[in-house]
């Protein structure tokens, strides 16, 4: 199965690393967790993550780009064997769906591009890709569990602080209900 990474990322391929780098971090702060209270991106972190894993390594990037052009070709010879009016139904209730509610489609998966009846026979590259998707597996569980232990801790710092500060309130105001005891 091949994935169009350049589409998971919102860009057009083959791109520079500069480009490819930009719109990793475009992806990542509209994925992130901070983002979208209530929403789990996990699955969207995961192939961004998976995405720049391969298209920011040269070699694996090179592989990746001329295979996404054979993709492209077939992708196009897919697009002539539709029939027009199914065509035309799908794009009609696409549009009808993102004018329905803005809001919704914003924080809603963007459908992946994969076409499972594609197949090609770079076996390295495939191997990589399965490794990159591994990887960004990883990363993205220990990027939930930095975020969720970071919580914590702010969580905690806050309100050890906030105790202290009421603490050193009470005494502070029993000091001074002292000093005007004595001072009648």
């Amino acid at each position: 199965m091949f994935t169009d990474y350049y589409a998971i990322l919102e860009i057009v391929g083959p791109a520079t690393k500069a480009e490819i780098k930009s719109a990793y971090k475009k992806a990542a702060v509209k994925w992130h967790p901070d983002k979208n209270h209530g929403v789990d991106t996990t699955k969207q972190m995961q192939e961004i993550n998976e995405a720049y894993l391969i298209l920011n390594d040269d070699d694996a990037r090179s592989r990746y780009d001329r295979e996404y052009i054979k993709f492209n070709k077939f992708r196009e010879e897919k697009k002539k064997e539709e029939p027009k009016q199914e065509h035309y139904e799908q794009k009609k209730q696409e549009q009808e769906r993102a004018t329905e509610n803005k809001s919704y489609e914003k924080k809603t998966e963007k459908p992946k591009e994969e076409y499972t009846t594609y197949q090609f026979d770079d076996e390295l590259l495939k191997k990589w890709m399965e490794n990159a998707k591994k990887q960004a597996i990883r990363n993205v569980h220990e990027m939930v569990i930095e975020f969720r232990d970071s919580s914590v801790i702010g969580f905690g710092t806050f309100f050890k602080t906030a105790l202290m500060a009421i603490a050193v309130g009470a005494i502070f105001f029993i000091i001074v209900l002292i000093i005007k005891s004595i001072s009648k």
